[in-house]
């Protein structure tokens, strides 16, 4: 298969709605729903749970059942403390960066629908007094326009209320897809992707395929762990970004040597299974598909974790996609690791068997 055919115009403006679509951590449903609708032509089922994952199922009545695995959620804050003059103070909904908040537009969600806001700075000329303060959780703060808080709570912002930046999808260069949430997005795309080359290609499996797109995976791996025990998968292969660290500041001894456009990256750390990884770098090579190697020390910090120590243990593995500028509203991927990626998932489920149970000891 051609790298070339993968993605189409429509694959294009899925990915483009899909990444525009706000979809904070504890608030998936609005995304998942837009993902189980382009989903729907290329499965048989879906299963959803209460926190919000979803999951299309291929051959939902086979006893073996494969994992392959995105996640949902982007970061975001909370409205954490409104002043009586009208200004908000935030909380994190995952890992977002203070650093880049100053001067960013965002948009409130509440139930009366999206009220705009900025988080204001101070002005330069003010700042050069004395030795400048940086950006930090503690000075940040976002204003809406409104002169007191009784103006803010009529708008139907409150104590809790989810804080998203509006950034939206462009192409740059031709084949840099940029965009806020890319992490993992890009996943559940990638993995949509695979399931419909296998219908496209009148692909049949000799086992169930579940395509997960699991919630609340930057607070914790949450809705991985919570699917998995109502799955109980045979195998999972996890898909998420991982660090281009070729960009400056970034001290590649520690990070290790990662570029987006040289492909994907296949994991290496204890909860990946080295059977399992093994077929997908042997995968890679026998398909001439590009990759790269990344350790991780004690955890991937990726949905792999959950699935690999869920059930006395599943055979997991993690395919990363190299991503620039991570948890940025500029997070930056490269078109043909994205259609890579898509491919060595494609190619692995084809030399999975039935029954196969990765044992070190067969």
């Amino acid at each position: 298969m051609s790298t070339n055919s993968i993605l189409k115009d429509t694959s294009i403006a899925f990915l483009e709605s899909y990444l525009n679509n706000a979809s904070p951590t504890g608030y998936e449903s609005e995304g998942q729903k837009l993902w189980m609708d382009y989903l729907k032509p290329y499965v048989d089922t879906f299963i959803t749970d209460t926190y919000g994952t979803a999951v299309g199922v291929i051959n939902p009545d086979a006893p073996y059942k494969v994992v392959i695995e995105g996640h949902a959620d982007e970061i975001s804050w909370y409205v954490n403390y409104i002043t009586e003059d009208g200004l908000i103070y935030v909380i994190r909904n995952g890992g977002s960066d203070h650093q880049i908040a100053p001067s960013k537009r965002v948009n409130i969600h509440t139930k009366k629908g999206i009220v705009k806001g900025v988080f204001g700075w101070p002005a330069i000329h003010t700042r050069l007094r004395d030795k400048e303060e940086i950006p930090k959780l503690s000075n940040i703060f976002i204003d809406l326009g409104c002169e007191n808080k009784e103006q803010v709570e009529a708008l139907g912002v409150h104590v809790g209320c989810v804080i998203t930046y509006p950034d939206e999808f462009m192409i740059l260069n031709e084949n840099k897809f940029v965009c806020r949430a890319i992490d993992n997005r890009m996943g559940g795309f990638m993995i949509a992707e695979v399931a419909r080359l296998l219908k496209e290609n009148n692909k049949t499996l000799p086992f169930g395929l579940y395509i997960v797109n699991s919630v609340q995976e930057e607070i914790g791996l949450r809705g991985a762990e919570m699917i998995a025990h109502r799955i109980k998968p045979n195998v999972a292969i996890v898909t998420d970004v991982c660090h281009d660290t070729t960009t400056p500041m970034i001290d590649k001894k520690v990070e290790g040597d990662l570029k987006m456009g040289k492909g994907p990256v296949i994991g290496y750390s204890p909860a990946i299974q080295n059977k399992l990884r093994e077929l997908i770098v042997d995968t890679a090579e026998e398909n001439k598909i590009p990759f790269q190697r990344h350790a991780t020390s004690r955890a991937t910090g990726t949905d792999t974790d959950a699935f690999a120590y869920s059930n006395g243990g599943v055979p997991s593995a993690l395919i990363s996609l190299p991503l620039r500028y991570m948890h940025t509203t500029v997070e930056m991927v490269h078109r043909d690791d994205v259609e890579n990626v898509i491919q060595l998932i494609y190619e692995t489920l084809l030399k999975i068997e039935s029954n196969e149970s990765f044992s070190y000891f067969n």
